[in-house]
């Protein structure tokens, strides 16, 4: 992820807690300081009110992740208290799911930008 962030002049931090407040910090921290988030929120997908807020409230393009196909264990799996809030979702692909979210980000990123250049165009042909 390093390697790929470097060719594409994105700076990545890596942050990892087991603790739901430290990660609700860390989502909020993000706010002003991050042009997007990638998240595994683990088991706290699955009840976390706190992170789904917090996500909801730094309105950052988010891209969830979970390394096993979620959809396919148990029930009480299939409850997602975050992917209403995130962008998008990678599911089921393993470790590499974080790397497949760091394209999409890219593909995110590179959409605003253009998006953005063109309102200015818009802006400055009026």
């Amino acid at each position: 992820m390093k390697e790929f962030a470097g060719q594409n002049n994105i700076e990545i931090e890596f942050f990892q807690s087991n603790l739901e407040g430290e990660i609700v910090d860390k989502v909020q921290e993000c706010y002003g300081d991050a042009d997007g988030m990638i998240i595994n929120a683990a088991a706290y997908t699955h009840t976390s009110i706190a992170i789904r807020d917090a996500i909801s409230a730094v309105n950052l393009p988010t891209i969830e992740v979970h390394i096993s196909n979620i959809h396919r264990r148990e029930d009480f799996r299939k409850e997602n208290m975050i992917a209403p809030v995130c962008t998008s979702s990678v599911v089921g692909f393993g470790p590499f799911g974080y790397h497949l979210a760091m394209v999409g980000m890219l593909q995110i990123m590179n959409e605003m930008q253009a998006s953005q250049e063109m309102q200015k165009q818009q802006t400055t042909a009026e």
